[in-house]
């Protein structure tokens, strides 16, 4: 479907996830790559799959919240490849802990902003000086459907930096349109990953959020690949200032019934085609296997009968 034969591409947060995601598909297309993440192993890992398919890749590890780590990514790229054509923001943290806005710590809030907002600024800024002086650039932001509203689910943290990022798109993507530099946006809803199935699936939360979402289902990664790929390519290239929903409808609804309502049953002789839909309700057991919380998180891993634990 794409082709970024010849394109460079700088990603962050590159190391897992959606991150490893994108390395491989770019990879696919053609793509030469920048991988950046605080994890070297991690992204060397990465990089060796993306190197069979014949492409250029560069590895140079980095924290994004760290300014002088982000200049010296974007120069060490410049230096070898020549350029970047496209940046994909990815790099990103949440918070597991399920802790209320009235209780939430400054630490823990300063250090989401500085890495999912300012951090996200940090790349745009320099990456977007180098395609400004050349006329020519696609970056992505990958923002959140949290950023549009709020829900029980939010992260206060998260849901703050990620509201200023799609309000950062919005800006640059007016403020450089007419210089050459297209800026965007990509907006997940609740997506499966090989890092984040394990728990959903765990908990059933994952049948719990379909059933709040029109599609009735949980995203899948390539979808979100999908939508990325396009507003980075020449096929969006009027395209500016814009946050594509990758959500199953979530965004657009005013809120999806998980109880038949009453007008399906004003009409059983015209019913639904092909039928209406079986609501989802949460069930206890559902949440068993997680109900003292998070191994790690919200209680200490016990690796004491553990026989492969280094000692």
């Amino acid at each position: 479907m794409f082709d970024f034969s010849g394109k460079n591409v700088l990603i962050t947060g590159a190391s897992y996830g959606l991150g490893e995601q994108f390395a491989n598909e770019f990879a696919s297309a053609g793509a030469n790559l920048i991988l950046t993440a605080r994890s070297k192993e991690q992204l060397e890992e990465v990089a060796k799959a993306c190197r069979q398919k014949g492409n250029d890749v560069l590895v140079v590890s980095g924290d994004v919240s760290i300014e002088k780590d982000v200049v010296r990514v974007i120069s060490r790229a410049v230096d070898e490849l020549g350029h970047i054509d496209i940046l994909i923001n990815n790099a990103g943290i949440a918070d597991p802990r399920g802790v209320s806005p009235e209780q939430y710590d400054s630490e823990t809030f300063n250090k989401i902003l500085s890495i999912d907002l300012v951090g996200a600024f940090y790349y745009a800024r320099e990456c977007g000086r180098h395609m400004l002086e050349r006329k020519s650039g696609s970056i992505v932001n990958i923002c959140s459907i949290m950023a549009s509203g709020g829900n029980e689910n939010n992260v206060i943290g998260y849901t703050a930096a990620k509201g200023g990022l799609l309000n950062l798109t919005y800006q640059l993507g007016v403020e450089w349109a007419d210089r050459g530099v297209r800026v965007n946006a990509v907006s997940p809803g609740f997506i499966v990953t090989e890092m984040t199935r394990p728990m959903l699936e765990a908990m059933g939360i994952d049948k719990w959020i379909a059933s709040r979402t029109p599609m009735r289902r949980i995203g899948e990664a390539k979808e979100v690949t999908n939508a990325v790929m396009f507003l980075a390519s020449d096929l969006a290239s009027y395209i500016t200032g814009v946050d594509l929903l990758v959500d199953g409808g979530t965004n657009a609804s005013n809120g999806t019934f998980q109880i038949p309502p009453i007008h399906h049953e004003w009409n059983k002789g015209t019913p639904m085609i092909p039928t209406s839909y079986e609501p989802v309700q949460p069930r206890p057991e559902w949440y068993q296997a997680l109900e003292d919380g998070i191994p790690g998180v919200h209680y200490p891993i016990d690796t004491s009968d553990d026989e492969n634990t280094e000692k």
